[in-house]
This record gives C-alpha cells, sequence and structure tokens, in this order.
C-alpha cells in the first residue's frame, strides 16, 4: 500500500482533494478525525484535546489500512505532523506521544496545500487572518524540507490543484 498524506494550513483544500483523489484512483482517503472531534465536543478544546484528536486520528489511519487492498493508495488528510504543528502553535508545545509517532508512522508522499485559496468560514477554523496561515504554511514546509519522504507543493485553483496532486502520484507510483 502506498500512503499519501495531504497538511498545510486550514482552509487550503486538503479535504477535497483527498476526496477527488480517492475518486479519480477509485481507492479510499481517511478524513480528519479532529472535524468529528471538534464537531462534537466543541472549539474550546484544551492541550490534552490534542493527545485525544492524535491518537484518534492514528486509529483511523489504521482503521482504513486494515480495510484496504494489498498494493492500493490511500490517501490521508492530516498526520501527527499536524497534531505537532497544532500543539506548538497553540499551546508552545508538542505532546510527546504525538511526537514519538512522527517516525513510526510511515508515508510515501506528502502533499503541501499552499495558502493561495482564499479563507473560507468553516465554525471549525480558527485563522482568518493571512498571518497566522503564512506562518503555519512555512512551519509545515520546513518540516518538508527536512525530512525524508517526497513530496509536492499543490498551488493554484481547485482544478490545477488537482492535476498538481495527479502528477506528483503519478511521478512516484505509476510506471
Amino acid at each position: 500500500m502506498k500512503k499519501v498524506v495531504v497538511i498545510g494550513p486550514e482552509s487550503t483544500g486538503k479535504s477535497t482533494l483527498c476526496e477527488q483523489l480517492a475518486s479519480y484512483y477509485k481507492t479510499s482517503w481517511v478524513p480528519e478525525y479532529a472535524r468529528e472531534y471538534l464537531t462534537e465536543h466543541g472549539m474550546n478544546y484544551t492541550y490534552d484535546d490534542l493527545l485525544t484528536i492524535a491518537k484518534g486520528q492514528v486509529a483511523l489511519e489504521e482503521s482504513y489500512i486494515e480495510k484496504a487492498k494489498d498494493n492500493s493508495l490511500l490517501f490521508i488528510d492530516t498526520d501527527q505532523y499536524v497534531m505537532q504543528v497544532w500543539g506548538e502553535f497553540v499551546f508552545g508545545k508538542a505532546h510527546p506521544w504525538t511526537l514519538d509517532q512522527i517516525p513510526q508512522r510511515k508515508y510515501d508522499l506528502y502533499l503541501l496545500c499552499n495558502i493561495d485559496l482564499p479563507w473560507a468560514y468553516d465554525v471549525l477554523r480558527e485563522y482568518p487572518d493571512a498571518g497566522p496561515r503564512e506562518k503555519l504554511y512555512t512551519i509545515y514546509k520546513n518540516i518538508l524540507l527536512n525530512q525524508s519522504v517526497p513530496w509536492a507543493e499543490i498551488s493554484g485553483n481547485y482544478d490545477e490543484r488537482f492535476q498538481k496532486a495527479i502528477k506528483a502520484v503519478n511521478d512516484l507510483f505509476v510506471q
């Protein structure tokens, strides 16, 4: 199985891209567990809630891996890098469990969504201003520059993003 993680700041089209790619490649995608958790528990989350969300994301991902066919693609909307950045950005620290998970989770490609899409209101989104989104994008980019998994930047309108993502996936996996 090849696992592709889509990351980036909020409102950059990650979920849309995962859904499009899963449909295009006739496979599955793992949604972001935080959406489910925050919808149920509200936006007044704590540092400890982030650990619950991180563990929920891993469990959700594992459930999709178990259901998937061998040698298939799986698209994943967020990973433990996102949990690390979220903890550090909001609370000034990441949970040790999250940091321990990062080297244990194995992925084949990262797609980093740029902030060039306009921010769209969603009750679960926190940063409508450009400043935090730019800062978060830079943090994600620096993380990807300093790790060994191949990655591609995804930018442009929704169709351009989709085409760039297909190219990145095909370049790496389709012979």
